[in-house]
């Protein structure tokens, strides 16, 4: 009997720190969106890498987010030598290569974490556990994991590095159910910045001779 009792009290014990460590995660994230909601503007230069040890797969590439105030949900991307933008209304796929660009009304993609919403897109619709903290160039990164509370969804878990001098978020590392891992690390996070105001405007005279291709 006084086993099951021990055992009892560990178990009960487990799920107080569980608790515990879940708050403890879920305000320290609310704090980060609370920050980022407060710029004017974010710039942020990132790293991104892909892999997947059984596919062979390992792919490395830089890119570059302009974003406006996060209520606005506008933004400007660079990735893989093309530009995405969003004006609130509309989103414009412009690749030079093929010197095209596609207009199509809304985000493309509802579901897909967008550059305005990956620093506020934990919001809702995960679990929360404090996980490991690191030093990385003198910085205390703290890691909070999440699982999505959808079991149907792709993603394993997201694991969101914390730089905790700033609140601002210094990695992510989400990782599907195959076992493809996706990083994307900030290399410079810039606030406030003195944008022009037709910086995430459309101006289809900067790109003379590019075919448009309206999809709606």
């Amino acid at each position: 009997m006084k086993y099951f009792i021990k055992v009892a009290l560990i178990f009960l014990l487990t799920l107080s720190t569980q608790a515990q460590e879940s708050k403890k995660a879920k305000q320290l994230l609310d704090e980060v969106a609370a920050k980022a909601k407060g710029y004017t503007n974010i710039i942020i230069d990132f790293k991104y890498d892909l892999s997947n040890a059984k596919e062979n797969i390992n792919q490395e590439s830089k890119g570059k987010v302009a974003i406006q105030s996060l209520q606005s949900n506008k933004y400007v991307l660079d990735f893989m030598g093309i530009t995405k933008m969003f004006d609130g209304k509309k989103t414009y796929t412009i690749v030079p290569e093929d010197e095209e660009i596609s207009i199509s009304k809304g985000q493309e993609d509802e579901k897909a974490i967008s550059p305005d919403k990956m620093l506020t897109f934990f919001e809702t619709g995960y679990t929360y556990l404090w996980d490991i903290s690191q030093n990385i160039k003198g910085r205390k990164i703290q890691y909070i994991k999440l699982k999505p509370t959808n079991t149907k969804e792709n993603i394993k878990e997201v694991l969101i590095g914390i730089d905790v001098s700033t609140n601002n978020i210094y990695n992510m590392i989400e990782t599907d159910k195959k076992g493809t891992k996706t990083t994307l690390t900030v290399n410079s996070f810039k606030t406030n910045q003195p944008l022009s105001k037709n910086h995430f405007t459309f101006t289809e005279s900067k790109y003379p001779g590019y075919y448009i291709n309206s999809l709606d």
